[in-house]
């Protein structure tokens, strides 16, 4: 039998991508099935996250100031740099030898607000004025930094021993101390430190309040005895 006559082969079905789709699509949904768990737990560990550390302040600015001000506690708002100039005496052997020290002593007191004494009754918070009222507390004046290593000393005696040296610096330090509290305490630097503290809090909180999603919010503070300020 010639090759002409042989019976044709049956020809094999030709190949359709659709016979494997839903092998290809089981494959596929396995392989991503740990990507999926992936997604959904990052997504609830970033709402835990949210839900505990986020402050509890929607819809309240004034919750949201006091946590603003919580992570601050005390806050320097202002420096001064003083030059106390002060004089001392001696005197020894019924006042036959006597001495006397002149003290220039440079110094810096920082002024700072004690923010832990907030509360909400020192918050008026208006909704359709978008402006937080704050009541500050009074400025504190810390205790003077002497520069002793930049004072600048004038004495005068026919003799200055050690033990009369000793008390004359002392009283230069002990006076020059004094002097510097009362030079800080100065109705001119005062007035600087107050409206230093105000600019720092409303720096301090306007820029978390939006960030908190209040929008930009009007911050009026000031301190007992002041007059509301106008937004």
């Amino acid at each position: 039998m010639s090759n002409d006559d042989k019976a044709p082969e049956p020809q094999k079905p030709a190949y359709k991508a659709s016979d494997h789709k839903p092998k290809d699509r089981s494959l596929a949904m396995t392989q991503s099935m740990p990507w999926l768990l992936l997604v959904v737990a990052l997504a609830l560990v970033g709402w835990l996250a949210y839900v505990a550390y986020w402050p509890k302040s929607e819809g309240d600015p004034t919750a949201a100031s006091l946590s603003a001000f919580e992570k601050q506690d005390r806050l320097t708002v202002f420096s001064a740099q003083v030059t106390p100039m002060v004089t001392a005496e001696d005197s020894r052997l019924m006042g036959l030898v006597e001495s006397r020290q002149a003290a220039v002593i440079p110094a810096r007191v920082d002024y700072t607000l004690d923010l832990s004494s907030m509360d909400r009754n020192r918050m008026v918070w208006n909704d359709s004025e978008r402006t937080l009222e704050v009541l500050l507390p009074a400025l504190e004046v810390s205790a003077p930094n002497l520069d002793e290593g930049h004072a600048k000393y004038m004495r005068e005696g026919l003799w200055i021993g050690r033990d009369a040296q000793d008390k004359l610096n002392r009283e230069t330090t002990r006076k020059a101390e004094q002097e510097a509290i009362k030079q800080a305490s100065a109705p001119e630097l005062l007035a600087l430190a107050r409206s230093a503290a105000k600019d720092a809090v409303r720096l301090n909180l306007a820029i978390p309040l939006e960030a908190a999603g209040f929008g930009k919010v009007t911050v009026l503070p000031r301190f007992q005895g002041e007059a509301p300020p106008e937004a």
